[in-house]
Protein backbone atom coordinates (compact mmCIF):
# COMPACT_ATOMS: atom_id res chain seq x y z
CA UNK A 1 0.00 0.00 0.00
CA UNK A 2 1.07 3.00 -1.06
CA UNK A 3 0.27 5.38 1.93
CA UNK A 4 2.14 2.65 4.34
CA UNK A 5 5.39 2.93 2.27
CA UNK A 6 5.15 6.62 2.49
CA UNK A 7 4.65 6.61 5.88
CA UNK A 8 7.47 7.89 8.44
CA UNK A 9 8.95 4.44 10.84
CA UNK A 10 7.49 6.91 13.93
CA UNK A 11 4.00 6.69 11.82
CA UNK A 12 4.22 3.08 11.19
CA UNK A 13 4.76 2.67 15.00
CA UNK A 14 2.12 4.87 15.77
CA UNK A 15 -0.73 2.86 13.42
CA UNK A 16 0.34 -0.58 15.40
CA UNK A 17 -0.06 1.46 18.17
CA UNK A 18 -3.61 1.82 16.77
CA UNK A 19 -4.05 -1.92 16.47
CA UNK A 20 -2.80 -3.06 19.30
CA UNK A 21 -4.72 -0.77 21.79
CA UNK A 22 -7.83 -1.43 19.43
CA UNK A 23 -7.25 -5.21 19.99
CA UNK A 24 -6.93 -5.41 23.59
CA UNK A 25 -9.27 -2.38 24.45
CA UNK A 26 -11.99 -4.65 22.67
CA UNK A 27 -10.45 -8.14 24.31
CA UNK A 28 -11.41 -6.16 27.19
CA UNK A 29 -14.46 -4.07 26.61
CA UNK A 30 -17.06 -6.08 25.90
CA UNK A 31 -16.21 -8.68 28.79
CA UNK A 32 -16.46 -5.57 31.54
CA UNK A 33 -20.00 -6.11 32.74
CA UNK A 34 -19.87 -9.72 32.56
CA UNK A 35 -16.61 -9.86 34.71
CA UNK A 36 -18.33 -7.63 37.39
CA UNK A 37 -21.69 -9.81 37.35
CA UNK A 38 -19.25 -12.56 37.98
CA UNK A 39 -17.81 -10.67 40.70
CA UNK A 40 -21.24 -10.15 42.57
CA UNK A 41 -21.67 -6.54 41.73
CA UNK A 42 -25.43 -5.78 41.51
CA UNK A 43 -26.66 -4.33 38.45
CA UNK A 44 -27.40 -0.89 39.11
CA UNK A 45 -23.18 -0.70 39.98
CA UNK A 46 -21.97 -2.51 36.59
CA UNK A 47 -24.19 0.04 34.86
CA UNK A 48 -22.51 3.01 36.42
CA UNK A 49 -18.75 1.47 36.21
CA UNK A 50 -19.52 0.83 32.37
CA UNK A 51 -20.99 4.45 31.81
CA UNK A 52 -17.97 5.94 34.10
CA UNK A 53 -15.69 4.74 31.70
CA UNK A 54 -17.39 5.75 28.49
CA UNK A 55 -17.72 9.47 30.11
CA UNK A 56 -14.05 9.76 31.05
CA UNK A 57 -12.84 8.30 27.91
CA UNK A 58 -14.71 11.27 25.98
CA UNK A 59 -15.62 13.63 28.59
CA UNK A 60 -12.14 15.28 28.93
CA UNK A 61 -11.70 15.26 25.08
CA UNK A 62 -11.40 19.34 24.95
CA UNK A 63 -8.85 19.23 28.30
CA UNK A 64 -6.95 16.94 26.44
CA UNK A 65 -6.91 18.10 22.95
CA UNK A 66 -5.63 21.54 24.90
CA UNK A 67 -2.74 19.52 26.80
CA UNK A 68 -1.50 18.07 23.76
CA UNK A 69 -0.86 21.11 22.06
CA UNK A 70 0.60 22.60 25.53
CA UNK A 71 2.75 19.86 26.90
CA UNK A 72 3.78 18.52 23.62
CA UNK A 73 2.48 14.54 21.93
CA UNK A 74 5.73 13.06 24.03
CA UNK A 75 4.13 13.93 27.89
CA UNK A 76 0.77 13.31 26.81
CA UNK A 77 1.88 9.82 25.28
CA UNK A 78 3.90 8.74 28.73
CA UNK A 79 0.87 10.12 30.50
CA UNK A 80 -1.40 8.09 28.37
CA UNK A 81 0.54 4.63 28.49
CA UNK A 82 1.13 5.30 32.43
CA UNK A 83 -2.65 6.12 33.36
CA UNK A 84 -3.59 3.50 31.26
CA UNK A 85 -1.28 0.53 32.70
CA UNK A 86 -2.22 1.60 36.36
CA UNK A 87 -5.70 1.71 35.56
CA UNK A 88 -5.74 -1.76 34.45
CA UNK A 89 -3.78 -2.92 37.43
CA UNK A 90 -6.24 -1.35 39.66
CA UNK A 91 -9.00 -3.31 38.05
CA UNK A 92 -7.08 -6.38 38.90
CA UNK A 93 -6.76 -4.80 42.48
CA UNK A 94 -10.45 -4.60 42.51
CA UNK A 95 -11.73 -8.06 42.65
CA UNK A 96 -14.56 -9.32 44.61
CA UNK A 97 -16.22 -5.70 44.51
CA UNK A 98 -14.29 -3.42 46.28
CA UNK A 99 -15.35 -0.10 44.74
CA UNK A 100 -12.69 2.31 45.47
CA UNK A 101 -9.97 0.46 42.98
CA UNK A 102 -12.60 -0.46 40.65
CA UNK A 103 -13.92 3.34 39.91
CA UNK A 104 -10.32 4.36 40.33
CA UNK A 105 -9.35 2.01 37.21
CA UNK A 106 -11.85 3.13 35.00
CA UNK A 107 -11.21 5.98 35.16
CA UNK A 108 -8.01 5.87 34.67
CA UNK A 109 -8.32 4.19 31.43
CA UNK A 110 -10.88 6.35 30.09
CA UNK A 111 -8.97 9.34 30.90
CA UNK A 112 -5.80 6.93 29.77
CA UNK A 113 -7.31 6.27 26.59
CA UNK A 114 -8.65 9.96 25.52
CA UNK A 115 -4.91 11.26 25.96
CA UNK A 116 -3.49 8.04 23.77
CA UNK A 117 -6.38 8.75 20.99
CA UNK A 118 -5.97 12.05 21.19
CA UNK A 119 -2.03 12.40 20.86
CA UNK A 120 -1.82 9.51 18.12
CA UNK A 121 -4.29 10.91 15.88
CA UNK A 122 -2.71 14.41 16.13
CA UNK A 123 0.58 12.65 15.37
CA UNK A 124 -0.45 11.00 12.35
CA UNK A 125 -2.36 13.92 10.82
CA UNK A 126 1.17 15.89 11.17
CA UNK A 127 2.77 13.34 8.93
CA UNK A 128 5.41 14.86 6.56
CA UNK A 129 4.37 12.85 3.40
CA UNK A 130 0.84 11.93 3.44
CA UNK A 131 -2.28 13.94 3.30
CA UNK A 132 -4.22 13.89 6.42
CA UNK A 133 -7.47 12.14 4.54
CA UNK A 134 -5.72 8.69 3.59
CA UNK A 135 -4.05 9.18 7.30
CA UNK A 136 -7.48 9.09 8.89
CA UNK A 137 -8.58 6.40 6.66
CA UNK A 138 -5.90 4.18 7.36
CA UNK A 139 -6.39 4.84 11.18
CA UNK A 140 -9.94 3.99 10.87
CA UNK A 141 -8.81 1.09 9.20
CA UNK A 142 -6.66 -0.50 11.93
CA UNK A 143 -9.10 0.74 14.91
CA UNK A 144 -12.08 -1.82 12.66
CA UNK A 145 -9.45 -4.74 12.67
CA UNK A 146 -9.65 -4.21 16.22
CA UNK A 147 -13.14 -3.82 16.68
CA UNK A 148 -13.72 -7.48 14.48
CA UNK A 149 -10.78 -9.09 16.09
CA UNK A 150 -10.73 -8.13 19.77
CA UNK A 151 -14.28 -9.66 21.02
CA UNK A 152 -13.40 -13.12 19.27
CA UNK A 153 -9.95 -12.91 21.31
CA UNK A 154 -11.36 -11.90 24.23
CA UNK A 155 -13.87 -14.61 24.10
CA UNK A 156 -10.87 -17.39 23.54
CA UNK A 157 -8.71 -16.04 26.36
CA UNK A 158 -11.87 -15.17 28.90
CA UNK A 159 -12.27 -19.03 30.04
CA UNK A 160 -8.51 -18.35 31.08
CA UNK A 161 -9.53 -15.94 33.34
CA UNK A 162 -10.16 -11.93 32.70
CA UNK A 163 -6.53 -11.66 34.97
CA UNK A 164 -5.33 -12.92 31.51
CA UNK A 165 -6.86 -10.34 29.46
CA UNK A 166 -5.72 -7.34 31.92
CA UNK A 167 -2.27 -8.55 31.48
CA UNK A 168 -2.35 -8.64 27.78
CA UNK A 169 -3.33 -4.99 28.32
CA UNK A 170 -0.71 -4.37 30.25
CA UNK A 171 1.83 -5.72 28.61
CA UNK A 172 0.96 -4.85 24.91
CA UNK A 173 0.93 -1.26 26.44
CA UNK A 174 4.16 -1.40 28.60
CA UNK A 175 5.92 -2.33 25.10
CA UNK A 176 3.96 0.50 23.39
CA UNK A 177 4.87 3.28 25.51
CA UNK A 178 8.63 2.26 25.24
CA UNK A 179 8.59 2.01 21.51
CA UNK A 180 6.74 5.16 20.99
CA UNK A 181 8.74 7.53 24.46
CA UNK A 182 11.65 6.39 24.03
CA UNK A 183 12.88 7.88 20.40
CA UNK A 184 14.95 10.91 19.68
CA UNK A 185 13.70 14.54 20.75
CA UNK A 186 14.17 15.83 17.43
CA UNK A 187 11.07 13.34 16.14
CA UNK A 188 8.64 14.76 18.39
CA UNK A 189 6.10 16.36 15.92
CA UNK A 190 4.05 18.51 18.39
CA UNK A 191 4.56 21.65 16.73
CA UNK A 192 5.65 23.62 19.48
CA UNK A 193 9.59 25.02 19.62
CA UNK A 194 11.51 22.08 21.22
CA UNK A 195 13.99 25.13 23.06
CA UNK A 196 13.01 28.46 24.92
CA UNK A 197 15.68 29.79 22.43
CA UNK A 198 13.34 28.41 19.64
CA UNK A 199 10.59 29.71 21.47
CA UNK A 200 12.16 33.30 21.53
CA UNK A 201 12.76 32.99 17.89
CA UNK A 202 9.03 31.22 16.73
CA UNK A 203 6.93 33.56 15.32
CA UNK A 204 3.84 34.37 17.35
CA UNK A 205 0.45 32.12 16.74
CA UNK A 206 -1.82 34.04 14.29
CA UNK A 207 -5.13 35.05 15.94
CA UNK A 208 -7.89 33.44 14.91
CA UNK A 209 -10.25 36.26 12.67
CA UNK A 210 -13.54 36.79 14.68
CA UNK A 211 -15.62 36.15 10.95
CA UNK A 212 -13.64 32.81 10.72
CA UNK A 213 -14.63 31.13 14.25
CA UNK A 214 -18.34 31.11 13.12
CA UNK A 215 -17.16 27.98 11.00
CA UNK A 216 -16.70 25.85 13.86
CA UNK A 217 -20.52 25.87 14.93
CA UNK A 218 -21.47 23.96 11.85
CA UNK A 219 -18.86 21.92 11.66
CA UNK A 220 -19.59 21.00 15.99
CA UNK A 221 -23.13 20.78 15.19
CA UNK A 222 -22.37 18.10 12.32
CA UNK A 223 -20.21 16.20 15.10
CA UNK A 224 -23.12 16.10 17.03
CA UNK A 225 -25.90 15.05 14.84
CA UNK A 226 -23.22 12.15 13.53
CA UNK A 227 -22.82 10.88 17.36
CA UNK A 228 -26.54 11.26 17.80
CA UNK A 229 -27.89 9.37 14.86
CA UNK A 230 -25.05 6.65 14.67
CA UNK A 231 -25.71 5.66 18.28
CA UNK A 232 -29.02 4.45 17.36
CA UNK A 233 -26.84 1.64 16.17
CA UNK A 234 -26.49 0.57 20.15
CA UNK A 235 -30.52 2.15 20.90
CA UNK A 236 -32.78 1.36 17.95
CA UNK A 237 -31.10 -1.42 16.16
CA UNK A 238 -30.80 -4.03 18.38
CA UNK A 239 -34.32 -3.60 19.72
CA UNK A 240 -35.29 -3.68 16.08
CA UNK A 241 -33.30 -6.36 14.53
CA UNK A 242 -35.01 -8.56 17.45
CA UNK A 243 -38.56 -7.22 16.32
CA UNK A 244 -37.92 -8.00 12.65
CA UNK A 245 -35.77 -11.57 12.93
CA UNK A 246 -36.94 -12.92 16.62
CA UNK A 247 -33.07 -13.54 16.83
CA UNK A 248 -30.93 -11.95 19.88
CA UNK A 249 -27.97 -12.42 18.09
CA UNK A 250 -29.36 -10.21 14.66
CA UNK A 251 -27.52 -7.01 16.03
CA UNK A 252 -24.49 -9.00 16.07
CA UNK A 253 -24.60 -9.75 12.71
CA UNK A 254 -25.01 -5.71 12.23
CA UNK A 255 -22.23 -5.18 13.57
CA UNK A 256 -19.64 -8.11 12.51
CA UNK A 257 -20.55 -7.23 8.52
CA UNK A 258 -20.38 -3.30 10.11
CA UNK A 259 -16.85 -3.51 11.20
CA UNK A 260 -15.72 -5.99 8.21
CA UNK A 261 -16.75 -3.29 5.33
CA UNK A 262 -14.60 -1.12 7.14
CA UNK A 263 -11.66 -3.41 7.40
CA UNK A 264 -11.87 -3.85 3.58
CA UNK A 265 -13.21 -0.61 2.10
CA UNK A 266 -12.71 2.19 4.39
CA UNK A 267 -9.22 2.98 2.64
CA UNK A 268 -10.24 2.44 -0.83
CA UNK A 269 -13.87 4.68 -0.39
CA UNK A 270 -11.80 7.87 1.06
CA UNK A 271 -8.79 7.72 -1.13
CA UNK A 272 -9.86 6.08 -4.74
CA UNK A 273 -13.84 6.76 -5.03
CA UNK A 274 -13.72 9.98 -2.94
CA UNK A 275 -9.82 10.72 -3.38
CA UNK A 276 -10.94 14.73 -4.91
CA UNK A 277 -13.87 15.15 -3.81
CA UNK A 278 -14.22 18.07 -1.06
CA UNK A 279 -14.68 17.38 2.60
CA UNK A 280 -17.89 18.55 3.05
CA UNK A 281 -19.10 16.89 -0.01
CA UNK A 282 -18.02 13.49 1.87
CA UNK A 283 -19.92 14.81 4.56
CA UNK A 284 -23.18 15.54 2.66
CA UNK A 285 -23.10 12.21 0.75
CA UNK A 286 -22.87 10.68 4.28
CA UNK A 287 -25.28 12.11 5.55
CA UNK A 288 -27.01 10.66 2.93
CA UNK A 289 -26.22 7.57 3.00
CA UNK A 290 -27.71 7.48 7.07
CA UNK A 291 -31.11 8.86 5.72
CA UNK A 292 -30.80 5.95 2.79
CA UNK A 293 -30.42 3.49 6.09
CA UNK A 294 -32.67 4.07 8.64
CA UNK A 295 -35.70 4.76 5.50
CA UNK A 296 -35.36 0.64 5.04
CA UNK A 297 -36.78 0.27 7.84
CA UNK A 298 -39.93 1.57 7.21
CA UNK A 299 -41.15 -1.26 5.20
CA UNK A 300 -40.33 -3.57 8.35
CA UNK A 301 -39.28 -6.54 6.11
CA UNK A 302 -37.38 -8.79 8.36
CA UNK A 303 -33.74 -9.59 7.60
CA UNK A 304 -34.16 -8.02 4.45
CA UNK A 305 -34.47 -4.81 5.84
CA UNK A 306 -31.56 -5.61 8.25
CA UNK A 307 -29.26 -6.69 5.51
CA UNK A 308 -30.58 -3.93 3.66
CA UNK A 309 -29.09 -1.42 6.50
CA UNK A 310 -25.95 -2.61 7.00
CA UNK A 311 -24.50 -1.36 3.33
CA UNK A 312 -25.63 2.48 3.75
CA UNK A 313 -24.96 2.87 7.49
CA UNK A 314 -21.37 1.37 6.93
CA UNK A 315 -20.60 3.89 3.77
CA UNK A 316 -21.84 6.78 6.71
CA UNK A 317 -19.63 5.78 9.20
CA UNK A 318 -16.75 5.61 6.80
CA UNK A 319 -17.07 9.09 5.10
CA UNK A 320 -18.51 10.91 8.06
CA UNK A 321 -15.92 10.13 11.25
CA UNK A 322 -12.86 10.52 9.50
CA UNK A 323 -14.17 13.76 7.36
CA UNK A 324 -15.01 15.43 10.32
CA UNK A 325 -11.51 15.21 12.03
CA UNK A 326 -10.00 16.28 8.23
CA UNK A 327 -12.29 18.96 8.52
CA UNK A 328 -11.28 20.30 12.14
CA UNK A 329 -7.67 20.14 11.18
CA UNK A 330 -7.76 22.12 8.09
CA UNK A 331 -9.66 24.50 9.47
CA UNK A 332 -7.45 25.49 12.78
CA UNK A 333 -3.97 26.49 12.51
CA UNK A 334 -0.77 24.13 13.12
CA UNK A 335 -0.57 24.86 16.70
CA UNK A 336 -4.45 23.82 17.52
CA UNK A 337 -4.13 20.80 16.26
CA UNK A 338 -5.18 18.82 19.15
CA UNK A 339 -7.70 20.98 20.06
CA UNK A 340 -9.36 20.49 17.16
CA UNK A 341 -9.32 17.26 17.38
CA UNK A 342 -10.66 17.34 21.13
CA UNK A 343 -13.27 19.87 20.32
CA UNK A 344 -14.86 17.21 17.72
CA UNK A 345 -13.97 14.22 20.08
CA UNK A 346 -16.54 16.50 22.56
CA UNK A 347 -18.93 17.31 20.08
CA UNK A 348 -19.58 13.17 20.03
CA UNK A 349 -19.78 12.95 23.61
CA UNK A 350 -22.79 15.17 23.76
CA UNK A 351 -23.91 13.57 20.56
CA UNK A 352 -23.57 10.61 21.81
CA UNK A 353 -25.64 11.04 24.97
CA UNK A 354 -28.28 13.15 23.31
CA UNK A 355 -28.80 10.35 20.66
CA UNK A 356 -29.19 7.63 23.32
CA UNK A 357 -31.59 9.60 25.29
CA UNK A 358 -33.58 10.77 22.53
CA UNK A 359 -33.28 7.48 20.96
CA UNK A 360 -34.99 6.35 23.76
CA UNK A 361 -37.50 7.95 23.96
CA UNK A 362 -38.64 8.22 20.66
CA UNK A 363 -38.88 4.76 20.50
CA UNK A 364 -41.47 4.79 23.92
CA UNK A 365 -43.34 7.71 22.13
CA UNK A 366 -44.02 6.33 18.42
CA UNK A 367 -43.68 2.24 19.74
CA UNK A 368 -41.29 1.67 16.29
CA UNK A 369 -43.97 3.17 13.71
CA UNK A 370 -43.22 4.28 10.16
CA UNK A 371 -43.17 8.20 12.50
CA UNK A 372 -39.58 6.89 14.11
CA UNK A 373 -37.96 5.85 10.85
CA UNK A 374 -38.91 8.81 9.32
CA UNK A 375 -37.65 11.32 12.13
CA UNK A 376 -34.26 9.89 11.94
CA UNK A 377 -34.72 10.01 7.87
CA UNK A 378 -35.48 13.68 8.03
CA UNK A 379 -32.42 14.87 10.46
CA UNK A 380 -30.11 13.00 8.56
CA UNK A 381 -31.20 15.27 5.31
CA UNK A 382 -30.98 18.24 7.62
CA UNK A 383 -27.80 17.18 8.64
CA UNK A 384 -26.42 16.90 4.85
CA UNK A 385 -28.01 20.21 3.85
CA UNK A 386 -25.80 21.97 6.25
CA UNK A 387 -22.37 20.13 5.66
CA UNK A 388 -22.50 22.76 2.73
CA UNK A 389 -22.18 25.61 5.12
CA UNK A 390 -18.83 24.36 5.87
CA UNK A 391 -15.93 26.20 4.01
CA UNK A 392 -14.33 23.97 0.65
CA UNK A 393 -11.44 21.74 1.93
CA UNK A 394 -9.52 19.79 -0.63
CA UNK A 395 -7.41 17.27 -0.29
CA UNK A 396 -3.47 17.68 -0.96
CA UNK A 397 -1.83 14.69 -2.40
CA UNK A 398 1.45 14.39 -1.40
Amino acid sequence: MKTWRRTSSDGRALLLAVLVTGLTTFMFLPLLAIHFTAEGLPAGRVGFLVGLLAFCSQGFSLVCGLIVDRLGPRAVLISGFALRIVGYLLLALGDGGRLVPLVSGIAAIGVGGSLLGLTIKTLLVREDSVEPREMLALRSTFVNVGVVAGPALGAAVYPLGFSYILAACVLSHLLLGLRLTLRPAANDRSGQPTSTAAAKDAPPAAATPQWARWRWVPLCLLGVAFWAIYSQLNVLMPITAKELTGSTGASSVVFTLNGVLCVLLQYTLLHHVFGKATTRTLLAVGFVAFACAYAVFIPLAGWSSLFAFVLPVTVAEMLIAPSLDEQAVKVSSARRTGLALGTMSAAGAVGSLLGSSLGGYLLQTLHGDTGLWLVLVVFSLVAAATCFLLPKVHPQHA
